[in-house]
């Protein structure tokens, strides 16, 4: 048994999540939550893969309302693994999935202020005041409606989506990041209302990782100890989400802190679940290998036996995770045994190309082109994975280019805020490019966007 911060524990459904309870595996779904056949089968593969809790996009009232009939339809079926609702901008949306699934995720960062512009704004103590109070006037109703239907909530925190009033107030920081988680718990906690999860989640793994660590010692402060939910948002896909998943989310779960996990992977949803499974099979051996690696001339030393490539990539990265992001070394030399077979057959060049793999997840040194792509989910507005492919092919071995690919603006611009160029979802087959934090070029045709991504990229200097 692993120590977990997290000694309050929250009945989702017909699981308990925190205190001794197993680490729970969740994912979301990618469908149309209005499309109940196709979102039943999806949430089957998920169910059937070892997912223990499946999240929906419930972008309104409609999709909120058609959760009804999803869970009916599956529970018919012999399935009875707790639904997520994920609400974002429209608070009373959540109000309504509280009546039909067993937890509602909302987001502080736009449950009540309004989407990120990156404005700044000026705010009196008494001016601010009254924003929070704003948020209890919409979020204790919502509560109640909670405590009524036994429905657990989750708050959930993305770096992406930060208000700019936070932002404004706290800058973009990890304190930031844990006030609009605290200001909603706080009322919480005034409400007696207990049935919490949190999750603080950011694509940059220095970020999360910070964050959430400052998070655990804000609630021990405040005599809050609620589950936690790991993740790193837009992590992409293959090998990269693989291990830029594994940097952050082990790093956390190798210090004891996680009751319930996701890897969010631009592939099929159910391909995540056997990746979040390895990750917590593995916190006993790779807790040891941190706790007993050797660091010399600023050079982390790993010693490692896997009998897959897949699990060694794994086992390094988290092992890694911690000691790298909190730069006690700043380069990493693996040495790996067992039956593994690399890709290609060769095992020292794909060593080396896994510890600059590692170090780049870990924010140390960027050797390849960096991709923080989304997931996607039912608010998706154009084929990710097609789109992910084609710009990955064009845009490989550009070292050290940063490019976000964002299924739409809930967390698209935000997200990828430190990244050079952005690729985001504005509207059914429309596409808006932003260079840096700037849209430069909005609502561009989806079948011209990609070729002007790629115009947009040869013409800046940085690539000449």
């Amino acid at each position: 048994m692993y120590r977990r911060r997290s000694t309050s524990v929250t009945k989702v459904g017909n699981i308990a999540i925190g205190g001794d309870n197993p680490i729970r595996i969740q994912s979301m779904a990618t469908t149309d939550t209005n499309d109940t056949e196709a979102s039943v089968a999806q949430a089957k593969c998920i169910i059937d893969a070892g997912g223990e809790l499946v999240r929906f996009t419930t972008q309104g009232k409609r999709e909120a309302e058609n959760m009804r009939n999803i869970s009916a339809r599956l529970k018919a079926d012999g399935y009875d693994t707790p639904l997520v609702a994920d609400v974002h901008f429209t608070a009373h949306t959540a109000d309504v999935a509280a009546l039909y699934c067993e937890k509602v995720r909302i987001n502080p960062g736009n449950y009540v202020d309004p989407g990120r512009t990156f404005k700044h704004l000026e705010y009196t103590d008494e001016e601010y005041a009254e924003e929070l109070k704003k948020i209890e006037r919409t979020l204790v109703p919502f509560l109640n409606i909670c405590k009524e239907h036994h429905t657990a909530v989750r708050i959930g925190v993305n770096h992406g989506s930060l208000s700019d009033r936070i932002m404004s107030r706290y800058g973009d920081t990890p304190e930031g990041i844990v006030e609009s988680c605290m200001e909603f718990l706080r009322i919480c906690r005034r409400e007696n209302f207990n049935d919490i999860v949190i999750s603080i989640k950011a694509s940059n793994t220095v970020v999360m990782v910070t964050t959430v660590r400052l998070l655990v010692e804000t609630m021990d402060k405040e005599d809050m100890h609620f589950p936690l939910h790991l993740g790193v948002t837009e992590a992409g896909e293959g090998e990269d989400g693989r291990i830029k998943s594994a940097v952050g989310i082990g790093a956390l779960l190798t210090e004891g802190i996680g009751d319930t996990i996701r890897v969010s992977l631009s592939e099929e949803p159910e391909a995540e679940i056997p990746v979040a499974r390895r990750l917590v099979e593995l916190i006993p051996e790779c807790t040891a290998a941190r706790e007993n690696a050797v660091i010399k001339d600023d050079t982390l030393y790993l010693s490692l036996t896997a009998d897959t490539w897949e699990d060694l990539q794994l086992k390094a990265a988290m092992a890694a995770g911690a000691i790298l992001i909190d730069k006690k070394a700043h380069d990493l030399v693996i040495e790996g045994s067992g039956s593994f077979i690399p890709p290609r057959g060769d095992k020292k060049g794909a060593l080396v190309d896994l510890q600059d793999s590692i170090l780049q997840a870990a924010r140390i040194k960027f050797t390849k082109t960096e991709y923080i792509s989304c997931p996607g989910c039912g608010r998706t507005l154009y084929d990710l994975r097609t789109t992910i492919a084609r710009i990955k092919e064009a845009t490989r071995g550009m070292t050290g280019l940063k490019i976000g690919i964002m299924g739409c603006i809930v967390n698209g611009p935000g997200e990828m805020a430190d990244a050079d160029y952005g690729y985001v979802g504005a509207g059914r087959g429309k596409i808006s490019l932003y260079k840096n934090k700037e849209c430069v070029l909005k609502n561009i045709p989806e079948e011209e966007a990609v070729d002007r991504l790629l115009e947009l990229i040869r013409n800046d200097k940085k690539v000449d």
